[in-house]
């Protein structure tokens, strides 16, 4: 047989497994509508109609479902302006899931290294060269030590935003994808921000970190620039504050508004343009979870930067002695 015509054959069997593959997934599809069809949540008994009941049978609210409740029944809201309420909800559920797979994934991936690696090590490899050289590519040399915080972060929030992808999670009250729960993405955006404000005290020290935000010197050159230092350094650091919203923000909003889109295609649809849809927001959580983490590692090499370093180099380059 010419090469060729093994490649026309090759390609006429992955034409052939594609189209099995939608055939199964429109059988499938049609299966589980049979067997389990849209419901009224509101009122159970009553006829569900097409298409605003099955598109609100999709759908979540922002609200994470409690599933357990320390302080009473699951039932009853806590009520006031400020409320303390230990509970456990599905994202979190969720979460500990992912976080479980993650850690056993990492155990078994690691184990038996040899020198001569085998499949399993050199995917595990060239994962980490990857994400290694990505972020060296962006943050130069002085991002080597923050790297695995990256990949850290990069490898979880995308873990679990594909979460919301498979089957039953999402379509069960207690499993849901964990970043598509407000609560969970402030946690991770605050210790994100905790790490790399840790990081300029501890690289500057105390003093020369708030200089960054308070630049007192600069009123040595005049009462105008230290002013505008000033109001520029309080702006910066109204900004510190703000980054740890953007980032919740940008990772809950994104998830969520796919979980959305994704129930309302499944609900007017069937199985092509979900599978397509599902395809592009696997893409897209991809993306969140690398700028999430991109975000982190920028954030802290920014934080470790002296606000004088760009100064003091340009002012270095001009005192080289020149021969007479």
């Amino acid at each position: 047989m010419t090469t060729e015509a093994q490649t026309e054959a090759k390609g006429n069997r992955k034409q052939l497994t594609i189209g099995l593959l939608l055939l199964f997934v429109i059988v499938a599809d049609v299966f589980a509508f049979l067997w389990a069809p849209p419901f009224n949540k509101t009122d159970p008994s009553g006829t569900c109609t097409y298409p605003v009941c099955y598109i609100n049978g999709n759908l979540e609210v922002p609200a994470p479902e409690v599933l357990w409740r320390l302080n009473g029944p699951v039932a009853e809201q806590p009520m006031g302006l400020i409320t303390v309420d230990v509970s456990l909800t599905n994202t979190i559920v969720t979460m500990w899931v992912v976080s479980v797979v993650v850690i056993l994934l990492l155990v078994a991936m690691t184990r038996g290294r040899a020198m001569v690696p085998g499949k399993v090590q050199n995917a595990m490899e060239y994962v980490w060269e990857q994400i290694e050289g990505f972020g060296m590519s962006i943050g130069g040399p002085e991002a080597r030590p923050f790297i695995l915080l990256f990949a850290g972060f990069f490898l979880y929030i995308l873990l679990s935003n594909w979460s919301g992808l498979i089957p039953p999670i999402g379509k069960i009250p207690q499993l849901r994808a964990p970043t598509s729960d407000l609560n969970i993405t402030l946690g991770l955006a605050l210790c994100s921000f905790v790490f790399f404000e840790y990081q300029g005290f501890k690289t500057l020290g105390i003093g020369g970190y708030l200089s960054k935000f308070f630049p007192l010197g600069e009123f040595r050159k005049g009462i105008g620039a230290g002013l505008i230092a000033l109001f520029v350094g309080l702006v910066e650091l109204m900004l510190e504050f703000v980054k740890p919203i953007t980032l919740s923000m940008r990772l809950f909003g994104n998830i969520y508004g796919g979980e959305v889109a994704l129930g309302v295609i499944t609900a007017l649809t069937i199985a092509i343009i979900p599978m397509a849809l599902i395809a592009l927001e696997l893409l897209l959580n991809l993306v969140q979870a690398l700028i999430f983490s991109t975000l982190t590692l920028m954030f802290t090499l920014a934080a470790i930067e002296h606000h004088g370093d760009e100064d003091e180099h340009h002012a270095a380059s001009h005192d080289v002695a020149v021969p007479a």
